[in-house]
């Protein structure tokens, strides 16, 4: 009696068990078969993730990029590159027409010597020579043909600079918002938007309140929002500020972060869909507010090995993400 007990109860739990998996592969299957939403969004990635200069030329990084199906590529400014307050009109132009010859479009341009060279810094030498190097980045970024430069605004601390001296909340607002106001006009002259980037680790503007107060401030078509999704992903979220921000993004860094990890430097920032970013949450609040710019996937660390790997596996992200590619 016990032990036919046991065996029907047996036989009814193998049962349920396996119409629990026809029923989930008939789900998946189903799934399988539902068209995702198509996004009209341009595939962008930054010039960080190639081993550029040391492995790599500037035309072999366009080119890869271009081969791995990139429709642009964000480049850097820097103190050495090609792309350096060494380089002039000629340098900048001749880039350009190496990228309309590869076929790919340059969707903005960005730098780390906000850094070293903060536009609010309490060091009147350190501001001084971040304002000049903002200003050739604008004339970079117009002979480039790119109408996109990123632009960090201020920090009222910055970490990993164990020499920077804290700049009080007060005083990095006041200063930042005449550092932006003294660099429109040019850019406005010169067609190029200056995009102000949402940074978090540098403790200013740090909700999308502030962020829309400080844009919408210049009453400019040519101050906007360099959206970057990984920065905030700490402690929020990107799908909430883009829909608050809505028309002001005019260009966008696709950042991957993991909040798994404890790492806070810029080794948190994972390759793209290894993390625990929400995407079909972020890409359809781009879609509502009409954005159908650039996603510029950026990244700091060079593969090793096989770096074009990167490369290409990050275009076949974005290729699942924006519906291109399915299966």
């Amino acid at each position: 009696m016990t032990s036919e007990f046991v065996d029907r109860r047996q036989m009814l739990s193998w049962a349920a068990f396996g119409a629990g998996l026809s029923a989930a592969g008939t789900s998946v299957s189903a799934a399988q078969n539902v068209e995702p939403p198509r996004y009209n969004m341009k595939k962008s990635i930054n010039l960080w993730a190639f081993p550029y200069p040391d492995k790599m030329s500037l035309r072999d990084c366009l080119q890869l990029a271009k081969t791995a199906g990139f429709d642009a590529i964000e480049l850097n400014y820097d103190l050495e590159s090609d792309l350096s307050p060494k380089s002039g009109t000629k340098e900048f132009t001749a880039i350009r027409r190496m990228a309309e010859d590869i076929g790919i479009e340059i969707s903005g341009l960005c730098s780390f010597l906000f850094w070293p060279y903060p536009l609010t810094s309490n060091d009147p030498a350190e501001r001084a020579r971040g304002m000049e190097l903002a200003g050739l980045m604008t004339q970079a970024a117009h002979e480039l043909g790119t109408e996109n430069l990123l632009v960090v605004p201020g920090a009222v601390h910055m970490p990993w600079r164990e020499d920077h001296d804290p700049t009080p909340n007060d005083v990095c607002d006041q200063r930042a918002r005449a550092a932006i106001a003294k660099l429109l006009p040019n850019a406005e002259k010169l067609g190029v938007h200056l995009n102000i980037e949402n940074i978090f680790f540098n403790g200013y503007l740090l909700s999308p309140f502030e962020m829309i107060d400080f844009v919408d401030s210049f009453n400019s078509d040519h101050v906007r929002v360099h959206f970057d999704t990984g920065n905030i992903m700490e402690y929020q979220f990107p799908e909430h500020w883009i829909a608050m921000l809505g028309t002001r993004i005019k260009n966008v860094h696709l950042k991957e972060y993991t909040k798994k990890g404890s790492d806070h430097s810029l080794e948190a920032f994972r390759p793209l869909l290894d993390g625990t970013t929400n995407w079909p949450a972020v890409l359809e609040a781009f879609a509502k507010t009409g954005y159908d710019g650039y996603l510029t996937f950026e990244y700091f660390h060079p593969w090793q090995h096989f770096p074009e790997a990167l490369i290409h596996q990050t275009s076949d992200s974005l290729d699942r993400m924006l519906g291109r590619k399915v299966g």
